[in-house]
């Protein structure tokens, strides 16, 4: 009997932490075997600031999902969002000695190299490089430079940077709570892989996540990833609204938004009101509907021109890169009422709202093809794609617990920044140059993280 290969993604979000165990039926369809989800204590706008209660988190979801699936977790592709991601566009190029030899691996690889040597700002590192068009000898837009001839290689660069250690700190909570890092992914990647389709990439579309702490943008258009953005802004700003705006606390602001509210205020009629139940035996405290929908509205409206500011950055106006397809909307702020028609409103472009179902298996779970599990499925279907064993079949018994690691405070603050090495790795025939580029720079990239959190041991 073949071995099943089982894969696991770990969405490290700003309000909860989801732990999934995935694989792939015969009809080629996502089949998820089982989920853990815990709230998200040590987290903040995507990046780690306690150490110690983000380990506690991660071990919650990740028994959670091995005791719902009876699989025991090895590793794990993990998603790294956060404040501190940006992104450039570079080019470069490289001079062939032998213009008659033909373009393979090693070319591409040492152009890969050349952009890995690019000056960053202190502190920050490159996450990835993406590969757009490539250029050989004057001959422009060419997708697949690999078999051709030619003395000057040239290509653009979508090149994703990161704070070096907001990453390690990410790679030290996993390998504490007792399994290891198997890859990198930024997160709106992850994203549009579970909800965008090829035709949608090929015509233009840009992607929204709106998750607790951040929002993430992707714009695709002929399908290569053209721009990201990570906006330090989502759901809990709009639930902090509402606890200052009508003097309730935090709980029962995140209940109203989620059960009441609606980003469109006309919708709402000025005698439809809700009623809070006092602290302590206090009076009862009365909203009003329409009063939370302008709250929410004003945040919403705000977070979406910060968004649309990005796409026009990218050059959306522009006939050629014009985003035939619009936007697509995703994560757990997309399940807000109205969003939809609010975000057409502003940006004049079709909007629908993104469900990564169409990965999935049929008889999957409802809540899981909620647009809050985008991230998490979008990055088991990465999982899958580096073709690891992630996840051993345990039985049905219930996992052992591991021990809570806690990290003294001066070891976090002083982190080395690790060497950088090049060297060179080898790519079977027949992947695409954006795969191959992707898991070649991860492979590096997550070997220097390990060895950086096995020697600060």
């Amino acid at each position: 009997m073949e071995k099943e290969s089982i894969a696991v993604g770990l969405d490290i979000g700003t309000t909860k932490i989801v732990a999934m165990i995935g694989r792939k039926n015969e009809y080629g369809k996502l089949e998820i075997l089982g989920i853990g989800k815990s709230k998200s204590l040590g987290v903040k706008r995507g990046v780690v600031d306690n150490i110690t209660q983000t380990i506690q988190s991660i071990q919650q979801a990740v028994q959670e999902a091995e005791t719902n699936s009876g699989y025991k977790i090895k590793d794990v592709v993990v998603g790294i969002a956060g404040q501190h991601i940006r992104s450039i566009q570079h080019s470069d190029y490289i001079s062939r000695s032998n213009a008659e030899e033909v373009i393979g691996d090693k070319d591409i690889d040492l152009l890969i190299n050349q952009v890995h040597k690019l000056a960053m700002l202190p502190g920050e590192e490159i996450i990835h490089v993406l590969p757009q068009e490539f250029k050989i000898d004057g001959q422009s837009e060419i997708k697949e430079p690999i078999g051709m001839c030619g003395g000057r290689l040239e290509s653009s660069f979508h090149v994703v940077v990161g704070q070096a250690s907001s990453i390690r700190n990410v790679g030290r909570c996993i390998q504490s709570s007792g399994i290891e890092l198997s890859g990198l992914t930024l997160e709106p990647l992850a994203s549009a892989d579970a909800v965008l389709s090829q035709e949608e990439k090929e015509a233009g579309v840009a992607l929204i996540d709106i998750g607790g702490g951040t929002t993430d943008l992707a714009i695709f258009k002929d399908g290569i990833i053209r721009h990201t953005a990570v906006i330090p802004f989502g759901g809990n700003v709009i639930t902090d609204d509402i606890k200052e705006g009508c003097s309730i606390i935090e709980k029962q602001a995140e209940l109203l938004k989620v059960k009441f509210g609606s980003a469109w205020p006309g919708e709402n009629k000025d005698n439809e009101i809700v009623s809070i139940p006092g602290l302590r035996g206090r009076e009862p405290k009365e909203i009003s509907l329409k009063n939370l929908s302008k709250i929410i509205h004003a945040r919403v409206v705000e977070i979406i021109e910060q968004v649309f500011v990005e796409i026009k950055a990218y050059g959306h106006e522009d006939p050629r890169r014009k985003l035939i397809a619009g936007i697509v909307l995703t994560g757990g702020g997309a399940q807000l009422n109205h969003i939809k028609q609010l975000v057409e409103y502003i940006t004049g472009m079709d909007t629908r709202i993104g469900y990564p179902n169409e990965h999935l298996a049929g008889d999957s779970d409802e809540e899981i093809s909620s647009p809050l599990y985008a991230t998490a499925v979008g990055l088991v279907m990465n999982s899958i794609e580096n073709n690891t064993q992630s996840a051993v079949r345990i039985g049905f018994s219930a996992p052992e617990k591991v021990n809570v690691y806690r990290a003294p405070v001066e070891h976090i603050q002083e982190i080395e920044e690790p060497e950088k090495q090049e060297e060179e790795v080898k790519i079977p025939v027949g992947e695409s140059t954006e795969t191959k580029i992707r898991k070649s720079f991860f492979d590096k990239y997550v070997d220097k993280i390990k060895d950086f959190l096995d020697n600060a041991e």
